[in-house]
């Protein structure tokens, strides 16, 4: 992963503003040299067409995308509609990484469990730790230095 070559990442989401949605991306941007590109655009709702016409849009952004990312709150406001955007996900064997509710107070769903690759708590370097390993394989050993005064 490089500035010339970021993840492509899809966000589920329900073409609303949404607070958890937004979330993510601000989790992803506080990390230094996280490079990637959001396929996901809430805001292409089709004006006419209905339910097809909407999947077809979100079939179109995740095609575009190496891992789908998605809230577990997400999932609890639309289950049929994020449930098509996990079946188009994992038609295309594209990795799901599902991020807790925030506090964690929210029990998760088992069929979300049962489809993800990685459950992670709102950690910005969990996060996207989680996100190179599953798209690149990247290995992301990183260790927390903790610097003790002697005194």
């Amino acid at each position: 992963m490089s500035e010339k070559d970021p993840i492509r990442l899809f966000v589920a989401h329900l073409f609303q503003d949404d607070q958890d949605y937004l979330r993510v991306f601000e989790y992803l941007e506080s990390r230094d040299k996280f490079f990637y590109l959001n396929t996901a655009n809430p805001d292409a709702m089709p004006p006419d067409g209905g339910q097809e016409a909407m999947k077809q849009i979100l079939i179109e952004q995740i095609q575009a995308a190496e891992i789908m990312v998605m809230t577990v709150a997400t999932f609890d406001k639309n289950p049929d509609l994020v449930r098509f955007q996990m079946d188009a996900a994992q038609a295309k064997k594209m990795p799901i990484l599902v991020i807790q509710s925030f506090g964690g107070t929210v029990a998760i769903q088992k069929e979300v469990l049962d489809r993800t690759d990685d459950l992670v708590e709102w950690n910005d370097r969990v996060i996207t730790d989680s996100i190179r390993r599953l798209a690149r394989n990247e290995d992301t050993a990183m260790w927390e230095v903790i610097e003790f005064d002697p005194d």
